[in-house]
């Protein structure tokens, strides 16, 4: 069965190709989309190539709703997007992928159902499905070559739906089995390698040494280490001071 999470239903109105369902079906579930509905498939119901393309997504195909008419599709929706890449000449309100779907978030958590309606891949909706529509959805791309796959064009919008629904870290740092070092710890780095510097006389003229100085502890605490980092740097000193005392032998 499909999940219990409040989410839109994503309807393929007359596709043609199965590999683009599989695809659509495949984007879906990557974020935690599994409302599908299939109006006329042009080349019928179950479709292999769409069962091969699904690969870990074939649970969306199996639950699928499969219609002969867009009404159909539609029946229990409260408000409806449509997807289309060019004007069509009708008055609507037109929003990108992730208004859209802050939209749709807004409807659902009200307790209304959501729609968004995705056109075959030869000439996208007709202007009769459109006009079905609450508003168009019209993503910015290239005017140039404004075509998108069917596929594409579902995982985009999906894509902004799992940003709109769960919260998403904008940057993070991956530690590795780390932690970041501390000030203590950077602080004894630093103290390292200043007196190891020292007593190698790169400090040097003695006017400037203090500046010097400055300029290194800045640098250690600029730096994002991590304890391994920082135990990293004292072995590679340690080691080339062992070299040097080597060599003097």
């Amino acid at each position: 069965m499909p999940s219990g999470t409040p989410q839109p239903a994503f309807v393929l109105v007359r596709p043609q190709m199965g590999e683009n369902i599989g695809g659509a079906a495949r984007a879906m579930w990557n974020f935690g989309l599994d409302r599908m509905r299939i109006v006329a498939p042009r080349d019928g119901w179950p479709n292999q190539k769409a069962i091969a393309m699904a690969s870990g997504a074939g649970r969306l195909l199996d639950e699928a709703l499969l219609t002969s008419s867009v009404e159909d599709a539609l029946d229990d929706c409260h408000y409806v997007f449509a997807t289309t890449a060019r004007a069509r000449g009708l008055t609507k309100p037109v929003v990108t992928p992730e208004r859209a779907m802050e939209m749709a978030r807004e409807k659902i958590a009200a307790g209304q159902k959501v729609a968004v309606l995705f056109g075959p891949e030869r000439a996208g909706l007709e202007n009769e499905d459109i006009a079905k529509a609450n508003a168009i959805i019209n993503v910015p791309v290239n005017p140039e070559f404004a075509s998108l796959n069917l596929a594409q064009c579902v995982l985009l919008t999906a894509y902004e739906w799992r940003r709109q629904s769960v919260e998403v870290e904008a940057e993070r740092v991956d530690m590795a089995k780390s932690v970041w070092a501390n000030h203590n710890e950077i602080e004894a780095l630093s103290g390292h390698y200043e007196e190891r510097l020292d007593e190698a006389g790169f400090f040097f003229p003695e006017p400037k040494a203090e500046g010097m100085k400055v300029n290194l502890r800045n640098m250690w605490s600029r730096m994002p280490l991590t304890r391994a980092d920082v135990q990293m740097l004292h072995g590679i000193l340690r080691q080339m001071v062992r070299w040097k005392e080597r060599g003097d032998e």
